[in-house]
């Protein structure tokens, strides 16, 4: 048989070949992430090629300009109108470009930038033989204590490589309330969790505790991560689809055909109602919602306070846009499942944060638990299920992340001989020492607990609002009695910078670079701004509230 005619058999039993349709790439509209990530590359290759002595001012500006460029990215988007009438999905459906993606991605850079700043300070330690140092491990592959660390610090070493990966971690933030396909929602979670867990680990003083709080976010992060994993694979399961919009519609029942291989599993509820549970989990575990929160004090108190702040204002948007878009767009005909459910959640959530922070000691620990109960609070928004309640919880957030990054900025100010002065007994008597920082901070305090003319107030009103014209009435009462609670212990904390008498062998303050005080001065502007005039806002919160299906 010659090789032509075997040719032709093979060809004409593989009957006509089928075109794999070339990818179709929206770049503009994708613009703020790959921003990002192209900068997190490139800030990579400066810890390659740049000499050691010219790299923390390399990646600074690197990172600096990324995330202005990103922010300026999102601006223009919104402004060509892709946050309302233009809205689409972009990337062959696997990124959503809307007005709450947007929103959420200028909220996230933004308060990046913030803490890109705070990332940056090397004036609050004193110097290490002759060198400014940072709130970074001077060499993190080196054994705490061991004569390879102090060898670095006596280089003069620093760890430039927080740069690159606070913007790997921005990326992934990006992607994961944008995202429209459960397998991008997976993969935009583990590109913002991993750059996080390995800079929890990189603390200058108190190392042991920083690489502590490290393994167990790692860890309890890693279970989070196979909960959602696993919610995704019966949802796929249940089906046959990783799209939101056809998920959607399988539940609804409204999918124009059925593949005959997913009949049966379509009409199994099991698969769908354990699916989406698992896949809440897992969400609910980056929000720090209870039960789901257990590793949220240690990880705050563990991770240098740079990275804390970072955390607890930029990871707490993304997670809460996913969050929103999942219970919204993926699972809206299940809102009479889901809904009891979250209103347990929201429940113990505010109550829970707010009765323990009660009986903490040290004030990152206190702003642990009272992030906490804030999880609480944005929840209550989102069990509203009308558009009022995206709006609100989209104003809260940008409210809350910027008054939380302006907090834990203040709290890397506050020394003694052991780096920071974090337990409450040392903020004795501030504000006869420090009027201004103590001035400051009673502020963000303030904020936290609600009281009129802050943005926390303006977040707050507009949440409960939203909530009880959503039917939710006695959540807000519990809301409004959480609040009074949590009220005391953000008192207690003014009390004692004001009321007491300073110790002698009390902390000192340490004057910072303009890098930090600038990020405090926006943290204020933003608090008090929001609170005095939040009408603005709110109404752009209210025009970008709508997502895209």
């Amino acid at each position: 048989m010659s090789t032509s005619a075997v040719h032709s058999l093979w060809t004409s039993a593989a009957g006509p070949i089928a075109k794999i349709d070339a990818p179709k790439i929206e770049y503009a509209q994708l613009a703020p992430t790959l921003i990002v990530v192209g900068a997190a590359v490139l800030g990579i290759l400066i810890e390659g090629f740049v000499p050691r002595k010219s790299r923390y001012y390399a990646q600074l500006f690197v990172a600096s300009v990324a995330l202005v460029a990103a922010f300026a990215a999102v601006v223009a988007l919104a402004a060509d109108g892709y946050g309302t009438t233009k809205a689409g999905i972009a990337a062959m459906g696997a990124i959503a470009v809307d007005g709450p993606a947007l929103f959420l991605q200028g909220t996230i850079l933004l308060t990046a930038l913030v803490g890109l700043f705070t990332f940056a300070e090397r004036r609050l330690d004193p110097q290490a033989h002759g060198n400014r140092v940072d709130s970074f491990a001077a060499q993190a592959s080196s054994v705490p204590g061991s004569d390879g660390e102090k060898k670095a610090v006596k280089a003069g070493f620093t760890t430039t490589e927080v740069f690159p990966l606070l913007l790997f971690a921005v990326a992934g933030m990006l992607v994961f309330p944008a995202a429209n396909d459960l397998l991008t929602l997976f993969v935009a979670l583990e590109v913002l969790s991993l750059p996080l867990y390995l800079l929890c680990a990189l603390a200058r003083r108190k190392r042991l505790i920083s690489q502590e709080a490290a393994v167990k976010y790692f860890l309890l992060g890693s279970f989070a991560s196979a909960f959602l994993l696993f919610g995704i694979a019966l949802l796929y399961g249940y089906a046959g689809s990783m799209s939101y919009a056809t998920i959607a519609q399988v539940v609804d029942g409204t999918i124009a055909e059925v593949d005959p291989a997913l009949v049966n599993t379509m009409g199994n509820d099991v698969l769908l109602l354990v699916g989406s549970g698992l896949l809440i989990m897992g969400l609910l575990f980056k929000v720090g919602a209870v039960p789901f929160h257990m590793w949220t004090p240690d990880v705050y108190q563990g991770a240098p306070t740079p990275v804390t702040g970072l955390m607890a204002a930029a990871t707490k948007v993304a997670a809460f846009g996913a969050l929103l878009r999942v219970l919204y767009v993926l699972l809206p005909g299940l809102r009479w499942d889901w809904r009891p459910v979250m209103w347990a959640v929201a429940i113990v959530t505010m109550l829970g944060g707010a009765i323990i922070a009660i009986t903490q000691t040290d004030i990152k620990r206190l702003l642990a638990y009272s992030a906490i109960s804030h999880a609480g609070f944005i929840l209550a928004g989102v069990i509203a299920t009308t558009p009022e309640g995206i709006s609100s919880v989209l104003f809260y957030l940008a409210a809350y992340s910027f008054v939380t990054i302006g907090a834990f900025a203040v709290v890397t100010l506050v020394r003694d001989a052991g780096g920071e002065a974090t337990h409450l007994s040392k903020w004795a008597g501030l504000g006869r020492r420090s009027p201004l920082v103590a001035a400051v901070f009673a502020v963000f305090l303030l904020a936290f607990a609600g009281i009129p003319l802050t943005s926390g107030f303006a977040g707050k009103f507009a949440v409960f609002k939203a909530a009880a014209e959503g039917g939710a009435v006695p959540l807000v009462v519990v809301g409004v009695i959480a609040s009074a609670i949590a009220a005391f212990f953000y008192i207690r904390v003014i009390v004692l910078m004001f009321f007491s008498e300073p110790k002698p062998e009390g902390p000192t303050v340490a004057v910072p670079s303009p890098l930090t005080m600038m990020a405090i001065g926006m943290g204020v502007a933003v608090t008090v701004v929001l609170g005095v005039a939040p009408q603005y806002f709110l109404e752009l919160a209210g025009n970008a509230g709508v997502f895209v299906r």
